[in-house]
């Protein structure tokens, strides 16, 4: 008789360890981050692994690479191969520098996912990707050689000079900004703006102070001012039929500029904006923060 209470509180205690274990949320998947990386005149070896390292770092993510170490502007990556190729993903980042790039069923495999709603998050020489025909005349909506530039938000054709480039917030209440400070960066691209589409959305801008050009051996005019250049550097864009989420910065070029924590803390947020994981002050959603 004495073994009934026992088992009866071995049962009950039973009973309430499983109701516990109900009532407890499952854990947060890792956000599946695919970062494309490679191409013509920049660090690719260096800043994958940095950006890989930010964002793990900065959130619950799990970032896999896709990497060429081809240094020329016809860099092509395997991944790219699949119709189902970012299936498997939460949200895709672009970071390759393939401008000579001219497949067009290529780039439509590539666009095609954004199509369908999978989130984009472009950085710097992306937005110099995939481009033909005359492209340095403003592009016409529909037109094949637009299509890339669409997904952006933006065209963009060129940069100025290897100089610092002065960041001002534009619009300090999106999600993606509050709280951020404007910065000057140490020498970047300034990348230019041909045109800046109806869907984009723009969230910051670049000053470049460039000076006055001179012949060599001539003497500096003292009268002489330097040019300032501006233009459109952090925005979003909705793209296609389904308003795809895309979060773009021309910002960059160099490896100090990647490394810099404010600008891993906009990447972040950029990343957690397209996936729809960020909160209205600028913080993860529950689960995604970087102690989870």
């Amino acid at each position: 008789m004495k073994k009934f209470p026992i088992l009866l509180s071995i049962g009950l205690l039973a009973m309430w360890l499983v109701a516990q274990a109900a009532d407890e949320p499952e854990p947060v998947k890792p956000l599946r981050v695919l970062l494309v990386a490679g191409g013509c005149c920049h660090d690719y070896a260096m800043q994958k692994d940095v950006l890989k390292a930010g964002i793990e770092e900065r959130l619950n993510a799990t970032v896999d690479i896709a990497y060429n170490p081809d240094k020329s502007t016809k860099a092509t990556f395997e991944v790219y191969a699949k119709k189902d190729w970012a299936d498997a993903y939460d949200v895709i980042v672009h970071d390759e520098c393939s401008a000579d790039v001219k497949d067009a069923a290529y780039v439509k495999r590539i666009l095609d996912a954004h199509r369908e709603g999978k989130p984009a998050v472009n950085l710097h020489c992306a937005m110099h990707s995939y481009r033909w025909g005359d492209f340095r005349k403003p592009v016409t909506l529909g037109d094949e050689n637009a299509e890339w530039f669409e997904m952006i938000g933006l065209q963009s054709t060129g940069h100025g000079p290897k100089l610092p480039v002065e960041i001002t917030f534009t619009d300090t209440k999106h999600p993606i900004t509050v709280g951020m400070k404007d910065w000057t960066t140490g020498n970047e691209e300034l990348y230019n703006n041909v045109q800046v589409f109806e869907t984009a959305h723009p969230l910051a801008s670049g000053k470049q102070s460039v000076p006055p050009r001179r012949r060599r051996g001539e003497p500096a005019d003292p009268d002489a001012k330097p040019r300032v250049d501006e233009a459109v550097v952090v925005w979003t864009n909705a793209f296609g039929p389904k308003k795809t989420k895309i979060f773009s910065t021309t910002l960059g070029h160099f490896t100090e500029t990647v490394a810099d924590d404010r600008y891993l803390n906009l990447v972040t947020r950029g990343v957690l904006w397209a996936t729809g994981n960020l909160n209205d002050d600028g913080t993860a959603k529950e689960g995604y923060g970087a102690a989870n």
